[in-house]
């Protein structure tokens, strides 16, 4: 029995430590594929502990943090005002910049260097565009 669950451990490692081949983006290929990702549970650097009004410091890139009951919120200057957690708007996941987001107006999503996109239909198009601007 010891030596069935060894070397189902020992293939379980082995299968975890292989990397999967990277697949280039089709409208690059010399450029990596990003990973796909719809919600906010696979957006990188999510700040936790974020409270609802409280001070917050970063209103450009990985602006997004979780509150302690797991709402997610953002970090937002209203007009002149100091930074502030602010309730978000659905989450998306990360997404570039420049994008199609058709229907999906208002809701927010992360580009992959971090930036702050919010959906917005300008011109007959919805994009994701820059949230700080």
């Amino acid at each position: 029995m010891r030596i069935v669950v060894a070397a189902a451990a020992g293939l379980l490692a082995a299968g975890l430590m292989t990397a999967s081949p990277a697949t280039a983006d089709p409208v690059n290929p010399d450029e990596p594929a990003v990973a796909e990702c719809n919600e906010p549970s696979c957006v990188p650097g999510i700040m936790p502990g974020a409270v609802l009004g409280a001070p917050c410091d970063q209103t450009t890139y990985y602006v997004f943090g979780v509150t302690s009951f797991g709402r997610v919120v953002f970090c937002g200057s209203p007009r002149r005002y100091a930074p502030r957690w602010f309730r978000s708007t659905e989450l998306r996941g990360i997404k570039a910049e420049g994008g199609n987001c058709s229907g999906r107006d208002g809701e927010m999503a992360q580009a992959p260097d971090g930036l702050f996109l919010s959906c917005d239909a300008r011109n007959g198009a919805s994009t994701w565009t820059r949230g700080d601007i």
